[in-house]
């Protein structure tokens, strides 16, 4: 749970940023958005969810 809140969290700064930078219109993020919430509910999320958790792993997993 912490994971999908950060991840949101994370998500949503670089669209702001990509809104306020690079020219990103509010069209195109509402866009993303809702690609994303119909993409939640498709056979494919477990899959995007699981490879998620394996890279958040793998990055959780680097020593410095």
């Amino acid at each position: 749970m912490i994971l999908s809140i950060s991840g949101v969290v994370l998500l949503g700064i670089i669209v702001f940023l990509f809104f306020r930078k690079d020219g990103l219109k509010g069209s195109h993020a509402v866009v993303c958005a809702l690609f994303g919430f119909y993409l939640a509910s498709t056979a494919i999320a477990p899959s995007i969810k699981a490879g998620g958790a394996s890279l958040a792993g793998l990055l959780g997993g680097i020593k410095f």
